[in-house]
C-alpha cells in the first residue's frame, strides 16, 4: 500500500511447517543462521535506506500451525494488507511441494479479493541439502498460476539468495509483470501495447515514425536522467536487427522495434524499465494515467479567467506542425485523427467546426486550431490540463505538471482600478431574441457570409465561436457566446462577460423589445459595456413596437447608436464591428465620462457619421474628432478664415518687416501648441 507518497510493502511468508521460512527472516535479519529458531517470527520492518528500491519493507511471518485455531482470523486480516506473498518449500520434501498447489494457493486465492490477485513467489528452502534443483517441478507451476512473479531457491544455513529473496518481494509490488506481459501467450498485453504506442509517438518529435538518435537520447534522458553513448544506441539497434525486420528504418528505430526491445526487457527479467518509463509518462499500476498526471492541483481565484502562456503556445504550434504533413496550414480529417491517437476518446466534435475558423474544405486552420486551444482553457480549464497530459507537456517541456502551462489572470477588478489588462482573451455574450440574427452574427466572425452558413447542419451547431481581433496593433481573443432567449431565466454564466451585444432584427418590428428589457434589467446598473446591433441591415428597417426607437433608447441610456450589421454579403462579412466590442471589453472605463446628456447626445450625432477608428465615442480621441468636426467650430473657422482674406492691407504693410515678424512668430507659437496637443492625443489614446 501507499502512504503519503512512499510506499510501505508488507510481506508476508506462508509454509508448511519445518521448512525453513522463519531460518529465512532470521538470517535475513542477523546474516548468519541462527542456532536456535522460534516457533514464528517478530514482525520487522527494514528501513528504506537498505533496500535497492528505496522502500521501507515489513515482514510478517505465519506458520502451517496458525491456519487452524486463534490465529486464523489474523491471518485473514495479514492476506488483506499483504501486498506480496512469498511461499516457502522445502527442495528436498516433495510433500510441501504439492501443498504449494494443493493448499497454499487456493487458501490465498480464497481469502483475497479476486479482482486484484496478490503477486506470489515461490521460495524454495535448504538447497544446501540437495545437488539437484526443484525448478522443473515448479516451472508447470509457475505457467499454471499467473500470479506467481518469480521462483528463487535459496538456503537460510549458507545465506544463499536471501538477500536476492526480498528484493525480488519489492520487485513483484513495484513492478509487477502481470499487467505487462502475458506468459501463457510469451507477448504484451494489449493494454501495455496502447501505453508504449502513446509514449512512442509523444517521442517521435517530427512525426516519422522513427526514433532518431537525438529523439532516443532524449526519450532516455526523460526516463533515466542519462543520454545513451553513440554505441551503447548502435548495441540497441543491433539487437533490434538480429530479432526483425522492420524493427530498424533509416537507422532510427520503429514503432515495432520499440515494442520489441520493452517485450524483451520484461522476458529477461528487467520489466523495472518498462515500469520506469510507463510511470515516467503519468500511468500507474493498472496502466491507466494517474489523476494527479492528468489533473494538477491548480488554484483559480475568483473573478480571475485562465489563459495558456507562450510556451503552451510554443507546444501547440510544435503538435500542429508535427501533425500538418502537407503543409497547407490546416488540419484535415486524417491529419486531426493522427493528432488525437494519443487521446482514449476523440475531444473534438464536428461543432468545433464551426466555433473556429475553417479553409474553403472545411478544415481547421492553424489559427482556429490554437483558438479553440484557447476556449477550452478558458471555458474549462481542467479538461485543458488533461488534454496536455495526453500530448504529454510537462514531458516535452519538462515541466513539473500540465499547471505551467497556464496563466491565471488577475482580479478584474484590479484591471478597472488600474484602467488597464495583461489579459488576451475577452467574453462576449450575444443576447437577443429568437431569429433575431445571433448565430449569423458568430459565424460571421469566422468569416462565413450567409450563403456558406446556409450548409451548417443543425445537429452541427456551435453556440461559440472565436477568433482574433486586432485592438491597437495588439491580437487579443474575442469569444462570444450565443446566449438563448430565455428572458427570465438567464443565469450568472450568462450574464458574466467583459461585453455584451445586444442583437434585434430591423425587419421585425417586435425584434427589439427584448434588447430593452434585457438591457433594463440585467445590465443597465451593471458595469459592463453594451452595444446594440441592428442585424439584416440589408433589408427594408420598419419601426419597432416599443415606447422608443432604437436611437433614441440609445441616446437616453448614453450608449453608442446601434451598428447596423449583415452577413448576407457576396465575401466574407465585414469585421469591423468586431473590433469595436474587443477595444470595448478590453477599455470598459472609457464610457464612463461625465458630460451633460446634451452635449452627449449631440457628440453621439456627429459619431455616427463619423468612421474613426475607435467606437467609444468617449474617450479623448474621439471627443476630440467630433470637436474638430462639429459644426460650431467649422463655422468659426471659416469666418476667421475669411476675415483675415478680407482684411484690407496696403503695399506698406506688406512691405514692413515688423508684419511678417508678428506672423512669424503667431505661426510658430500656433505650430508649438498643435504638436503638444497632438502628443497628448496620441498618449491618451
Amino acid at each position: 500500500f501507499r502512504s503519503g507518497g512512499d510506499r510501505n510493502l508488507m510481506s508476508d511468508e506462508f509454509n508448511e511447517t519445518k521448512v525453513g521460512k522463519t531460518s529465512l527472516i532470521m538470517s535475513l535479519v542477523s546474516e548468519e543462521f541462527p542456532d536456535e529458531v522460534p516457533l514464528r517470527a517478530e514482525e520487522i520492518t527494514i528501513p528504506a535506506d537498505v533496500t535497492p528500491e528505496r522502500v521501507p519493507t515489513h515482514i510478517v511471518d505465519y506458520s502451517g500451525r496458525t491456519i487452524c485455531g486463534i490465529f486464523d482470523p489474523l491471518l485473514s486480516l495479514s492476506l488483506l494488507q499483504a501486498n506480496v506473498i512469498c511461499i516457502v518449500y522445502s527442495v528436498n520434501n516433495k510433500k510441501s511441494i504439492e501443498k504449494v498447489t494443493s493448499h497454499w494457493i487456493p487458501l490465498i486465492n480464497d481469502r483475497t479479493d479476486k479482482d486484484s490477485r496478490l503477486p506470489l513467489i515461490l521460495v524454495g528452502n535448504k538447497s544446501d541439502l540437495v545437488e539437484h534443483s526443484s525448478m522443473e517441478t515448479i516451472l508447470p507451476i509457475m505457467n499454471q498460476y499467473s500470479e506467481i512473479e518469480t521462483c528463487v531457491e535459496c538456503s537460510a544455513k549458507n545465506l544463499k539468495n536471501i538477500s536476492e529473496l526480498f528484493y525480488y518481494a519489492q520487485k513483484a509490488v513495484l513492478h509487477p509483470t502481470g499487467p505487462l506481459y502475458c506468459p501463457e501467450e510469451k507477448e504484451m498485453k494489449s493494454s501495455c501495447v496502447k501505453a508504449l504506442t502513446r509514449i512512442f509517438k509523444i517521442s517521435d518529435l517530427d512525426n516519422d515514425g522513427i526514433l532518431n538518435d537525438n529523439e532516443l537520447n532524449f526519450f532516455q534522458r526523460t526516463c533515466f536522467n542519462m543520454p545513451l553513448a553513440p554505441q551503447a544506441l548502435e548495441d540497441v539497434k543491433n539487437v533490434v536487427r538480429r530479432n526483425m525486420t522492420d524493427g530498424v528504418k533509416d537507422n532510427g528505430l520503429t514503432l515495432k522495434g520499440f515494442l520489441f526491445l520493452h517485450t524483451l526487457f520484461i522476458q529477461r527479467g528487467r520489466h523495472e524499465t518498462t515500469w520506469t518509463v510507463l510511470r515516467r509518462f503519468g500511468y500507474d499500476d493498472d496502466l491507466e494515467l494517474t489523476q494527479e498526471y492528468l489533473f494538477p492541483l491548480l488554484k483559480i481565484p475568483p473573478d480571475c479567467t485562465t489563459e495558456l502562456n507562450h510556451n503552451a503556445y510554443l507546444f501547440l504550434q510544435s503538435v500542429f506542425d508535427k501533425h500538418d504533413k502537407d503543409r497547407d496550414c490546416a488540419l484535415s480529417p486524417d491529419e486531426l485523427k493522427d493528432l488525437f491517437k494519443v487521446f482514449p476518446y476523440m475531444p473534438w466534435g464536428p461543432d468545433v467546426n464551426n466555433t473556429v475558423c475553417t479553409n474553403e474544405q472545411g478544415w481547421i486552420t492553424y489559427q482556429g486550431y490554437l483558438s479553440q486551444w484557447t476556449l477550452t482553457t478558458y471555458l474549462d480549464v481542467q479538461r485543458c490540463l488533461e488534454y496536455l497530459g495526453y500530448l504529454g507537456y510537462s514531458i516535452i517541456h519538462e515541466q513539473e505538471s500540465q499547471a505551467a502551462a497556464i496563466t491565471v489572470t488577475r482580479n478584474k477588478r484590479i484591471d478597472l482600478q488600474k484602467k488597464q489588462t495583461q489579459r488576451n482573451v475577452f467574453r462576449c455574450n450575444i443576447l437577443g431574441a429568437r431569429g433575431s440574427g445571433k448565430s449569423g452574427f458568430l459565424q460571421a466572425f469566422l468569416g462565413r457570409n450567409l450563403a456558406r452558413q446556409r450548409r451548417i447542419r443543425e445537429e452541427h451547431k456551435s453556440y461559440y465561436a472565436i477568433s482574433t481581433a486586432y485592438v491597437y496593433g495588439q491580437e487579443k481573443y474575442l469569444l462570444l457566446h450565443e446566449v438563448l432567449p430565455d428572458f427570465d431565466f438567464l443565469s450568472e454564466a450568462d450574464l458574466a462577460c467583459d461585453v455584451v451585444c445586444l442583437v434585434y432584427d430591423i425587419s421585425n418590428p417586435r425584434s427589439f423589445e427584448y434588447c430593452a428589457k434585457a438591457y433594463k434589467k440585467y445590465f443597465m446598473d451593471s458595469k459592463t459595456p453594451c452595444m446594440i446591433i441592428a442585424t439584416k441591415s440589408d433589408l427594408h428597417e420598419v419601426r419597432q413596437h416599443y415606447s422608443l426607437s432604437p436611437l433614441d433608447f440609445c441616446r437616453k441610456h448614453k450608449l453608442h447608436p446601434p451598428q447596423p450589421f449583415t452577413c448576407n454579403t457576396a465575401d466574407a462579412p465585414n469585421k469591423d464591428i468586431y473590433t469595436k466590442l474587443t477595444t470595448m471589453a478590453m477599455y470598459p472605463d472609457s464610457l464612463e465620462l461625465n458630460y451633460s446628456k446634451a452635449i452627449q447626445n449631440q457628440f453621439l450625432i456627429c459619431h455616427a457619421k463619423l468612421c474613426c477608428m475607435c467606437a467609444c465615442n468617449r474617450c479623448t480621441f474621439c471627443i476630440c474628432q467630433n470637436l474638430l468636426n462639429c459644426e460650431l467650430l467649422r463655422s468659426v473657422r471659416t469666418k476667421l478664415y475669411g476675415a483675415v482674406l478680407n482684411r484690407h492691407m496696403t503695399q506698406t504693410d506688406l512691405k514692413n518687416s515688423t508684419f511678417w515678424l508678428r506672423a512669424s512668430v503667431g505661426a510658430t507659437v500656433f505650430a508649438v501648441l498643435g504638436f503638444a496637443m497632438y502628443k497628448a492625443l496620441l498618449k491618451q489614446r
